[in-house]
């Protein structure tokens, strides 16, 4: 059967008016490493009158250890060393690279597309034109090789070149050329993150997640097995309990169920009440399960140093 609700009026007597929403300004103040450019400012409102400002803001940073670069072949990695410009190697030309990769990274990615773009973009300088470079078609290998050559190049696209730090020719020739970069959002400024102190989640009473938060650095499950392989369970200790969520609770000797106050609510009695410090998630545990009416019992030994 339906509800009705009623409303009840009294003839002649007014009814209260509503009282009208208070709205008072909150500033919201920039709070970022290096000051910013307004790039472009947005007004908009809606049918209730709200309205609302966005700010883009733009900002001239210069690579630096940690950002990460890309190029066209999901090849992205990130910047080791940050090297002066008379410490880089160059060509018989006087060419210095921008960019010096670890050849590492070829073998376990399999990205050729990466060495042919740089072989073709060199032959393209050369020749001052383009070369089709996708996985459909395109130029030879070997066609390339043989503009190369053509304009005194090796035909492999590698160059001798001169160490900036010792003046020496290197001793292995190191494959040269022009290859398209790009720098990725994921920069180091916006990623740092440390703290002593913070915010705590109220379930959990554990440290909230995340560098926006103010969060706590995580501990995981491969970082404790390193720290176990290393014996170090003083450090797993502090980590996983001292640092997170510590809690002192009474446990009773005799029922292994946790009491109050010194007191066990099961026997009635405080007479083998004891005092056990564990993780405040671990106690949530207990409480969850005996609210589904599973009781996990605690069994407490006694031991001498």
């Amino acid at each position: 059967m339906p509800t009705v609700s009623a409303v009840v009026v009294t003839p002649g007597v007014p009814a209260a008016a509503a009282p009208l929403p208070e709205y008072r300004d909150v500033p919201i103040t920039y709070k970022g490493p290096i000051p910013s450019y307004v790039e472009k400012v947005m007004f908009s409102s809606n049918a209730e009158e709200a309205n609302i400002i966005k700010i883009q803001l733009r900002q001239t940073r210069r690579p630096e250890i940690g950002d990460k670069f890309n190029s066209r072949h999901g090849q992205k990695r990130v910047t080791a060393l940050v090297a002066e410009q008379e410490d880089l190697p160059f060509t018989e030309l006087g060419i210095c690279p921008d960019v010096i990769m670890n050849p590492h990274g070829f073998p376990s990615r399999m990205t050729v597309g990466k060495l042919i773009e740089l072989l073709a973009g060199k032959a393209g300088l050369m020749e001052g034109k383009f070369h089709y470079g996708t996985a459909f078609g395109g130029s030879k290998v070997q066609d390339v090789s043989e503009e190369l050559m053509k304009h005194g190049f090796n035909y492999q696209g590698k160059e001798c070149m001169t160490s900036g730090t010792t003046g020496e020719q290197l001793t292995a020739y190191i494959y040269f050329g022009p290859v398209y970069y790009q720098k990725l959002k994921h920069m180091v400024m916006d990623k740092m993150h440390a703290r002593s102190q913070g915010p705590r989640a109220i379930l959990t009473r554990q440290p909230t997640e995340g560098r926006a938060r103010d969060g706590g650095l995580r501990l995981g499950e491969m970082e404790r097995d390193c720290l176990i392989a290393y014996g170090s369970s003083m450090l797993i200790l502090e980590r996983l309990m001292i640092s997170s969520d510590a809690f002192n609770v009474d446990v009773c000797n005799e029922c292994g169920l946790m009491g109050y106050f010194g007191w066990c609510h099961f026997c009635r009695s405080s007479a083998s009440v004891s005092s056990l410090r564990i993780p405040y998630a671990c106690k949530l545990l207990f409480q969850e399960l005996q609210s589904m009416n599973i009781a996990p019992r605690l069994k407490l030994d006694k031991y001498f140093d």
